[in-house]
């Protein structure tokens, strides 16, 4: 795993494009916006799996998080996912939010996992008219 780059859009966006729906991918430029932007940080592994977070007034929000199909069920989306934790911590964030669309029950499991509770959710909030359950996860020590 490395630090993403602003300049490693285009590869992060082929790999974004593996994982989502063409409705739900991003580009190049929107990789390069994510990234940067003030607070936004990410993490990846060439052709397996990305995640993308920001952090600012000690809060912490996942942007994405992708891992290819030939890559899945190995254990790179926790790992990815702790590298998110473990940099938002870095940059002062208490606490980490995030959005799944309340049918994917993969990354439900994954996120239950890691700790993440239900705090909400936006209705039809992707293309396809799919809600997005909002997850929350404190940061701090336990």
């Amino acid at each position: 795993m490395r630090a993403a780059r602003p300049e490693d859009a285009p590869a992060l966006a082929a790999l974004h494009a593996l994982a989502f729906p063409p409705a739900e991918a991003w580009g190049p430029d929107a990789m390069r916006l994510m990234l940067e932007m003030p607070g936004a940080f990410g993490v990846w592994c060439q052709a397996e799996g990305l995640v993308l977070a920001r952090a600012a007034a000690g809060e912490a929000e996942i942007l994405t998080l992708a891992v290819a199909p030939a890559a899945r069920r190995r254990g790179l989306g926790a790992a990815l996912l702790g590298a998110a934790m473990q940099g938002a911590v870095l940059r002062g964030a208490a606490e980490m939010f995030l959005e799944v669309a309340a049918a994917n029950e993969a990354a439900l499991a994954l996120y239950a996992a890691a700790g993440f509770d239900g705090v909400g959710r936006r209705r039809r909030y992707y293309a396809n008219g799919e809600d997005a359950l909002v997850l929350r996860r404190s940061l701090s020590p336990s």
